[in-house]
């Protein structure tokens, strides 16, 4: 059953990635003789071996009592271990009923997810905001209690439990703090986030830093490992040693193109403007259904690459000590006959297709008449539109939060 349905996705018959969590909400499905899958924001890999629990990622606060119920439903053995691939809170917040009702479990993890808590302890607030934007959730509150790993590596580490060997390995790509997991009896790859079903997400807007060319690495990395099974933690199974390779060393080839492009120009002295508007990913691989931009984009992991190699200035000087949005927005809404024929203009751009030139004058608008309920409605529709357009759920997430900033104003 569960082959067939990794068969469908990917074919492209079926949707299943960080996006579209296409089995969520159906249990544990047996994958191998003692190895589950539990599908969900945030997949959870479950191993019962010799009267044994272990887990690899353990899911998010918000699904962490179904996630209990589940395995239960699928085992009885007591969780005696958990991995976190990384420290992202979809994937380190469901050993608490486990560990309610039963011993505590060791957990193990890269170094630097440490770091990350600490990290999410001074930006709680800032993390709450962003987290509500991006993923249209209003009612979000960021966790401010996190459970620690017990056991930290640095580069790899081997660890054996009842019948099963896992291979840790560490790895930077979305975050600096993630870990492979490869185990022996079963040639099973444990990617984490490091393959989404979607473009790798290393270009978020709204997060920190991360590392597409150590990404490529990662992914050639597994790809040489020769699974036979790869579990991600978002998105479907892949079976079968070709399917793996293909689908990890393509993305491979598709990342390393941006980097290569985007590090071609910035060496070459462009703009920052020039290179966003000019890198594009391989066309041949537009038709995978891996590689779909449904999450990040392609101009947002330029604009990482940037940040990473280029620092914060973008090469416009105008842009190094600029003058306040709202001042300049003033001063364009002055020369332009007022706010109202700025709003005006925006609606023109959005009648005439150029959605970004729209969304330019449509901010402007606003910043320079903030308490005009004209402005808003026509910053509201520009962004309403820009959203419907945008096929990435980060995208989406700015522009309908934009969107509906101005319908409350309006």
């Amino acid at each position: 059953m569960i082959v067939e349905y990794a068969d469908r996705v990917w074919r492209g018959e079926s949707d299943d990635s960080i996006v579209d969590a296409g089995e969520s909400g159906k249990g544990v499905h047996t994958v191998a003789d003692g190895v589950g899958w539990w599908p969900g924001f945030g997949n959870v890999i479950t191993f019962e071996t010799e009267g044994e629990l272990v887990l690899f990622d353990t899911s998010s606060p918000f699904s962490a009592a179904q996630l209990h119920e589940d395995v239960r439903a699928w085992t009885r053995a007591p969780l005696t271990t958990a991995f976190y691939s990384h420290g992202h809170i979809d994937h380190v917040f469901g050993t608490g009923p486990f560990e309610e009702s039963g011993p505590r479990a060791t957990i193990y993890a890269h170094k630097a997810v440490v770091d990350r808590f600490e990290r999410y302890l001074l930006t709680n607030g800032y993390n709450a905001v962003i987290n509500q934007r991006q993923f249209q959730a209003p009612n979000l509150r960021w966790p401010s209690s996190y459970r620690h790993p017990d056991v930290t590596y640095t580069d790899a580490l081997t660890v054996r439990r009842g019948g099963l060997t896992f291979d840790l390995l560490h790895a930077k790509g979305e975050t600096d703090d993630a870990t492979i997991g490869y185990v022996r009896e079963h040639r099973l790859l444990l990617p984490g986030d490091l393959f989404i079903w979607v473009t790798p997400n290393c270009g978020n807007p709204q997060k920190v830093q991360r590392y597409p060319r150590e990404w490529v690495h990662a992914l050639q990395r597994m790809a040489a490992m020769d699974a036979e099974i790869m579990l991600p933690s978002h998105g479907a199974p892949i079976f079968g040693r070709d399917r793996i390779r293909q689908a990890l060393l393509e993305t491979a080839e598709w990342l390393d193109s941006l980097v290569t492009q985007t590090l071609d120009l910035l060496n070459a002295g462009a703009r920052l403007d020039e290179i966003v508007h000019s890198v594009r990913p391989p066309a041949h691989l537009a038709d995978r259904p891996y590689l779909r931009a449904r999450y990040d984009e392609p101009e947002f992991v330029v604009r990482n690459l940037w940040r990473l190699y280029g620092g914060w200035y973008d090469g416009n000087p105008a842009e190094l000590k600029p003058a306040p949005d709202a001042v300049v927005a003033r001063s364009v809404a002055e020369l332009a006959g007022g706010a109202a024929a700025l709003a005006d203009a925006a609606l023109k751009a959005l009648s005439d297709g150029d959605e970004r030139l729209a969304g330019h004058l449509a901010e402007m608008a606003a910043l320079a008449a903030p308490d005009d309920p004209g402005v808003h409605r026509v910053r509201a529709e520009v962004f309403s539109a820009r959203a419907a357009g945008e096929l990435s759920l980060m995208a989406k997430g700015v522009f309908s939060w934009a969107a509906a900033e101005s319908k409350r104003r309006s």
